[in-house]
């Protein structure tokens, strides 16, 4: 290993280190992982430095955007099945994500992983089935690259005021073929994923002349994680621990108290408490009992324990 790489290396170790979590997360992750699908993106607030650094450039909490796949179990086509198998080595039932990161480059990582941080879905509004699968096999196919800590920095340095800055630190980002052409960031990867399969995130829109009008695909080295939450072609979902939602509708129907069974609507009975017999029809004195507090609709049913 030469020194340069050692210290590109030691640099990504100290940015990339998760500080410890504080108080609890604001998402409630078994529902979480009850609702996400294939094909969502998911949007995370990092602890580590980069997350600071993103932080401030992208001046939002998103910091970090990892791709939902499913499980393993579940992916039908063989090669996509064994693409990913390739690069994750726990159970076929873990939910599973392909994220870029610094200092790993693109891989697999379960969903698990980020059970105790703030979280959100950006899921893609009319994306058809066979595009979803797209989307992940494009994402799929950079397994194994690495991480291009410098289009992290040329970001940075697009942020500062244009004129100002001398022209030998200006960002090369908007060049056509600059950086290395098998490194990758988290969110431009999923940028391009997208745009592969001409699904909008932020398109550049133009009107002509005529009045018509038409998109042009944004580059997708621009792409942050806050640009899918902005995006109006992404649904936005939460799901915090406390919500107006977390009393279902259904416990508010007006559910008979008495519990009183009915075959159907003419055809309902009381059952013994015992749970041995049915009242109705044979005993005659329990069923006696039974009907006074029964709606009047018809004879109870008979059932033999």
């Amino acid at each position: 290993m030469g020194i340069r790489t050692w210290l590109a290396k030691r640099l990504a170790d100290w940015l990339a280190r998760e500080r410890e979590a504080s108080g609890m997360p604001m998402c409630d992750f078994e529902r979480l992982c009850f609702e996400i699908r294939p094909c969502d993106v998911l949007l995370v607030e990092g602890r580590s430095r980069v997350s600071d650094v993103i932080k401030n450039i992208t001046q939002t909490a998103w910091t970090h955007s990892a791709l939902y796949v499913g499980r393993l179990a579940d992916i039908e086509d063989p090669a996509l099945h064994a693409l990913v198998e390739k690069f994750y080595s726990g159970s076929e039932r873990d939910q599973l994500l392909i994220e870029g990161l610094l200092g790993e480059g693109i891989i697999v990582a379960p969903l698990s992983k980020y059970a105790d941080y703030h979280l959100r879905i950006c899921r893609p509004k009319g994306l058809a089935p066979q595009d979803a699968q797209r989307v992940i096999e494009y994402c799929a196919q950079h397994l194994g690259t690495e991480y291009d800590l410098r289009q992290l920095i040329d970001m940075a340095r697009l942020m500062y005021p244009y004129a100002i800055v001398p022209r030998r630190w200006r960002s090369t980002v908007f060049e056509h073929h600059a950086g290395i052409p098998t490194r990758t960031v988290c969110s431009s990867m999923i940028g391009a994923a997208f745009n592969y399969v001409h699904f909008p995130i932020l398109p550049v829109v133009h009107r002509a002349q005529d009045g018509k009008l038409q998109l042009f695909k944004r580059n997708s080295k621009l792409y942050t994680p806050r640009d899918f939450d902005y995006s109006p072609y992404f649904d936005i979902i939460k799901y915090p621990y406390l919500g107006f939602d977390d009393v279902a509708v259904y416990r508010q129907l007006p559910w008979n108290q008495e519990g009183v069974i009915c075959n159907d609507v003419n055809d309902c009975y009381l059952p013994d408490p015992t749970g041995l017999v049915t009242v109705g029809v044979g005993h005659e004195s329990a069923s006696v009992e039974a009907e006074r507090d029964l709606p009047q609709t018809g004879a109870p049913a008979t059932k033999e324990g």
